[in-house]
């Protein structure tokens, strides 16, 4: 039986992974961090099937100990300080984590024999308008701190690929969302924000740029990628996105007609200076033919069902708790 250890297993990206990897036959370990009010809401259904422990990508001696007791056959590093308008605000614990970390990560794992994969970003490109597609080949000009770490990141474990032969590589992976999306992130804002002014628990959404154009998939497909690129021969970076572009503006009207709720300018003020990045990303989509091509994926969800299941999971929550509590709080 193949062994997985993976960062970030309680977030979106290391639940949807950990479920994966259990239907394939691994015994999954995860990390997870020392909180008084550790938050196991993505993982709580699983909990009786991985193995749980304790440290920080901040701390290398945690890290060197379950590299030693658990000796996994691939290790998945997915921890990230993942809000990217939070990294200007925390800049040093952003690099840390997501850079730094993956550097302490690396050291680690660099002797035990492991594949290891790296979860990079789209942010790591920064700034491509006129329609550019991003290719593994693009030049990278990161425009946040988060984004500065993550190419930290991708060109680390590239150098102890080369330099120790390790088999590591980075999956660039663009904006892929699901259910279990940070309440943080604007897709999730607006899925939860439309549950909650259709059931009329608020009446207003507040937002920063809705102009902003990305590559939107769906979560569960991006973890089959990255496992997917574990099982080859050769380690390779691979971008994963669906090459297919929206604005939040479409987000924002598929989600509220979706919904019965009808313009969502209505509902929505937009441009709030404290929804407002420092150095805004105004276009991102991205080519995965090669990843097509060498791993035989290609995403499976389209915008509009993703929107669909994401405002449905909301309103489900909603109604769930009203059921619950028999009221409703704007903090619920």
């Amino acid at each position: 039986m193949k062994k997985a250890f993976i960062t970030g297993i309680t977030g979106q990206d290391g639940s949807y992974l950990a479920e994966f990897l259990l239907k394939k036959g691994y015994e999954v370990h995860g990390l997870a961090r020392r909180l008084s009010t550790p938050n196991f809401s993505n993982i709580e259904h699983i909990m009786d099937d991985i193995t749980l422990h304790v440290g920080d990508v901040t701390d290398s001696a945690s890290l060197y100990d379950i590299a030693k007791r658990v000796q996994p056959d691939e290790v998945y590093n997915l921890a990230a300080m993942s809000y990217v308008k939070a990294s200007w605000d925390s800049p040093i614990t952003s690099v840390d984590i997501t850079g730094i970390g993956c550097l302490r990560m690396l050291e680690a794992f660099k002797d035990s024999g492991c594949k290891f994969y790296q979860a990079g970003s789209s942010e790591q490109f920064g700034n491509y308008s006129g329609g550019e597609i991003i290719t593994e080949d693009t030049r990278m000009n990161p425009r946040s701190p988060y984004g500065c770490a993550k190419v930290l990141a991708h060109n680390l474990t590239t150098n102890y690929r080369e330099s120790y032969g390790m088999f590591a590589m980075t999956g660039i992976l663009f904006n892929h969302e699901s259910e279990r999306r940070g309440y943080e992130f604007v897709t999730r804002k607006i899925s939860d924000a439309v549950a909650k002014i259709k059931l009329g628990i608020i009446d207003k959404l507040v937002l920063g740029n809705v102009e902003s154009i990305r590559d939107w998939g769906y979560a569960p497909d991006y973890v089959e990628a990255m496992w997917m690129m574990m099982q080859q021969d050769e380690p390779q970076d691979f971008i994963i996105a669906t090459g297919i572009t929206h604005t939040v503006e479409d987000f924002l009207e598929s989600a509220f007609k979706h919904a019965g709720l009808g313009d969502w300018r209505d509902y929505v003020v937009i441009n709030s200076p404290d929804c407002l990045r420092p150095a805004e990303l105004d276009w991102l989509r991205g080519d995965s033919s090669k990843a097509q091509k060498v791993l035989g994926w290609k995403p499976t969800v389209p915008f509009e069902q993703l929107v669909k299941l994401m405002v449905d999971n909301d309103i489900y929550i909603m109604t769930k708790a009203k059921d619950t509590h028999g009221y409703w709080t704007e903090d619920e």
